[in-house]
């Protein structure tokens, strides 16, 4: 049985990495660099046709080919690790934790936290002669909406999190481990703490810390290359 992880550096996917290695079961890694755009190479459409990452390639289920890191987390905890007890909230209140922050981070953190790489990436892109309005409505948008609305969520997760018994979003699995909820939060996590968010409450910069710690993730980071987000 082998697990192919179609892995693009700096990207969802590195949580994919981490989970396999959490699971310790065999996979391996065909690498991708991203474009000058940053977005990824069209050799990803063949693989999915949307050419997105992370993919994966189960080559014990047929091949079958699946998207969307939360669609993946989902299948390899359940196919994977659930029959030996890994990844999966013990109690039914963990259970529910885990679908909440499972849905949040791709539902609601992470669309203002695109939002404003975008808008933040736009004025370099528009020509000279118009860039000091596009930088200015860009700014007021900014101020006005996403930087206020990054800060309530990312205030509300750290308040959150210092309420955590083990310091896991939805408590850990049987070993006391991590669950689908921190596989999918981390990513965003690591982003706010990497200069998506001033004032990162402490709770969440120790959350990071303490995964970036855990010997699945130093070896997920060996074995993915380079991570802009190793170092916060």
């Amino acid at each position: 049985m082998t697990i192919i992880v179609h892995h693009l550096n700096d990207s969802r996917s590195q949580r994919v990495l981490w989970l396999l290695e959490e699971l310790e079961i065999p996979y391996e890694i065909k690498k991708y660099q991203r474009e000058p755009t940053m977005l990824a190479p069209k050799a990803l459409r063949d693989v999915h046709a949307l050419g997105k990452s992370p993919v994966i390639s189960d080559t014990d289920n047929g091949d079958r080919v699946i998207a969307e890191s939360g669609a993946i987390v989902e299948y390899l905890i359940r196919r994977y690790g659930s029959p030996k007890g890994k990844g999966s909230p013990t109690s039914e209140d963990g259970q529910i934790d885990d679908s909440y922050w499972s849905h949040f981070a791709e539902g609601t953190l992470m669309p203002t936290f695109v939002f404003k790489r975008i808008l933040t990436a736009v004025p370099q892109r528009v020509s000279f002669l118009t860039r000091p309005l596009v930088s200015l409505v860009t700014s007021q948008i900014l101020s006005a909406f996403v930087d206020p609305e990054n800060n309530r969520k990312v205030e509300f997760i750290g308040n959150e999190l210092s309420k955590k018994a083990g310091g896991w979003f939805a408590g850990g699995d049987k070993d006391g481990g991590p669950t689908a909820a921190d596989y999918q939060m981390l990513f965003p996590l690591e982003a706010a703490c990497g200069g998506r968010v001033p004032n990162v409450p402490q709770s969440i910069k120790d959350y990071v810390a303490k995964v970036h710690s855990r010997p699945a993730y130093k070896r997920a980071l060996e074995k993915g290359g380079p991570y802009a987000y190793a170092k916060l």
